[in-house]
């Protein structure tokens, strides 16, 4: 069943021009409202204003963002390497494992050295970038069960090798720990480190004499104290000359003994103090 309304032809056409009369008196309100919110919105007052307010919400995120970031507190850090450094970039202080340790640090240039590969630790680098000493450590239990345990703490000259040193370990059954005092000489170590690639690349039997040659106008580092305990288990002290010859030795040998001994420039025994010495 169908649904109609039946409506007279002069009360259709008034409902059809009032309703067209509502239309148009309603529509130019409404475009009047919208304009003049468009208006509001695209005033220049209204743009500073909101500029302005979007500028401090920006700054003070950034500012509390870096704030936040300069003090930031860690329980824990977990890292395979980390760089102190400058706020200029320079590197003053590595910490690393083994497998990303550094190499050599000379005038802010990292070189290889692929000998540093079995420890971890930390270097110490100047205010121009370049090594001034470090500490590494390694143990290890190899496949036939021996101990191979290694600590180095080191301090250098500047620009140059390490003049303190101390040095414990352990090599299967021998045993040792060392405090070293080295001169040094005085070059820049940048000179032996390029010296040592271009001897690197001479033959096996002509790379003696090319360091021979080196050090005859480069004064070579001479340990001038050694005191420590020995793989044969005597503990004593040592001192050098600048020449590198033993002049005195105090020892405790293995068995126990003390031995007191002063060497002549030939590097031979001139007298020998013992316990049982008169």
């Amino acid at each position: 069943m169908g649904f109609g309304f039946c409506f007279p032809t002069k009360q259709l056409l008034f409902v059809v021009i009032g309703a067209q009369h509502a239309c148009a008196t309603t529509w130019p309100r409404r475009v009047n409202e919208k304009g003049s919110k468009m208006k509001f919105f695209s005033s220049p007052r209204f743009l500073a204003v909101y500029s302005v307010l979007l500028t401090i919400a920006f700054a003070v995120v950034v500012l509390g963002g870096a704030a936040m970031l300069r003090n930031q507190t860690f329980g824990v850090i977990t890292a395979r390497r980390i760089n102190i450094v400058e706020p200029d970039g320079t590197v003053r202080m590595t910490i690393s494992n083994r497998a990303d340790f550094p190499g050599a640090w000379n005038r802010k240039r990292e070189y290889p050295r692929p000998d540093r590969r079995e420890a971890a630790g930390m270097l110490f680098m100047s205010e121009e970038g370049s090594e001034q000493g470090g500490f590494i450590w390694g143990a290890s239990q190899l496949p036939n069960g021996s101990i191979q345990n290694h600590a180095h703490l080191s301090f250098d000259q500047y620009e140059e090798n390490q003049i303190f040193a101390i040095d414990a370990g352990q090599e299967g059954k021998d045993k040792f720990s060392q405090i070293t005092m080295t001169d040094q000489g005085d070059f820049p170590i940048e000179e032996k480190r390029k010296a040592n690639e271009e001897i690197d690349r001479l033959p096996a039997n002509e790379q003696d004499a090319a360091w021979d040659k080196f050090f005859a106008a480069h004064r070579h580092d001479v340990r001038r104290l050694a005191l420590g305990r020995n793989r044969d288990r005597s503990v004593g002290l040592e001192l050098r000359d600048q020449n590198d010859r033993v002049r005195l030795a105090v020892t405790v040998r293995p068995n126990g003994e003390p031995v007191l001994q002063f060497f002549n420039e030939d590097g031979k025994v001139a007298r020998e103090l013992t316990s049982a010495s008169k």
